[in-house]
Formats: structure tokens, sequence, C-alpha cells
């Protein structure tokens, strides 16, 4: 019985200093954390955010009729820019863009109703954004470049050759639309 006694007398000992602290911490002011930074606020995830809009798309080709319409939102908190594209023939495709802060790199994956997927990566240097990658056989590059009057052109081109010549895919000026 003495050893039931001590040992519950030794629990509460044990037990006394959390209680007080708790107790004690509990009785003094909160000092109020800063809150966390907002994820995708930095600098580099706004590169790409003259795309966001809404677009009539032309062929720089065939200025006198429309490409495409196009919509870019910014999506999951600013993290993604997201595309959904389409031309009056029913061709339509998505795409999701991204800025990977360990990389250091822009990416876009790009699918469309023809289940041909694109996957580009790059940076924004010298004004504009340039994606680039590989798919079989043929090297692809992506320019999207902000324009006066709140315009973007967007050159698509592609190499067989490893990049020694480009032949453009489509050469394309966005408007904003309405």
């Amino acid at each position: 019985m003495r050893l039931v006694s001590t040992l519950v007398a030794l629990a509460a000992l044990v037990s006394l200093p959390g209680a007080l602290s708790a107790q004690e911490s509990a009785s003094q002011p909160s000092v109020a954390q800063p809150p966390a930074p907002k994820p995708c606020t930095a600098e580099e995830y706004r590169q790409f955010d003259f795309w966001l809009g809404t677009w009539e798309v032309r062929s720089r080709l065939h200025p006198d009729r429309p490409a495409s319409t196009n919509r870019i939102t910014a999506e999951e908190g600013g993290c993604v820019v997201f595309e959904r594209y389409s031309t009056p023939s029913g061709y339509t495709g998505r795409s999701l863009s991204f800025y990977d802060a360990v990389r250091k790199r822009w990416h876009q994956t790009w699918i469309d109703n023809q289940g041909q997927p694109l996957y580009l990566d790059g940076a924004f240097r010298d004004g504009a954004l340039v994606l680039s990658g590989e798919a079989p056989g043929v090297t692809h590059r992506v320019t999207w470049r902000p324009l006066d009057g709140g315009k973007v052109r967007q050159l698509w081109e592609s190499s067989k050759d490893g990049g020694t010549t480009w032949r453009t895919v489509f050469d394309g000026l966005y408007s904003p639309k309405g």
C-alpha cells in the first residue's frame, strides 16, 4: 500500500511541472505570429500573367479570319496558368502551365482533342516566355511575347535537326476579346 501511495505521489510530481507550465502559458499573453507568406506570390509566378484573359487569336499569315478563341485563367491560388483553346472547326486543347521554384523553370503540359500531348519547359527571358520540348523526331519551341495595346504574340516553331533550322508551325496574334 505504501508503494502505491509513493507511486501516485511520484506521478503527481512528474506531471505537475507540465501542468504548471500549461497553466502559466495560458495566463501569458499570446504573441501573434506573422502569417505565413502565400504560396506562388513571388515575382517569378507572375511572369506569365500577361497571357491571362479571353482572347481572339488570329494567324499572322491569315489575319482576316479568326483562328481560335482562347481563355487563359489563373487557377489554384495563382499557382497555375490554365488555357482553354478552341477553333471554329471544333479543334480544342487545354494546357496547364506553372513555375517550378525548385528548378527555377516554367513548365507547360498541353493536350488536345486529338490526343496529341506536348511537354514544354523553359524560362522567361528578354521580355518573353520561351518554352521548348521534344517529341519523337521533333523539337518544339514556343515563345509568348507581350505587345503594345495589351496584345500577345505566340510563335510556335519546330525543328527536325536538333535546332539547327526552325520552321514556323503557328505565328499567332492574341487580341483581347470583348
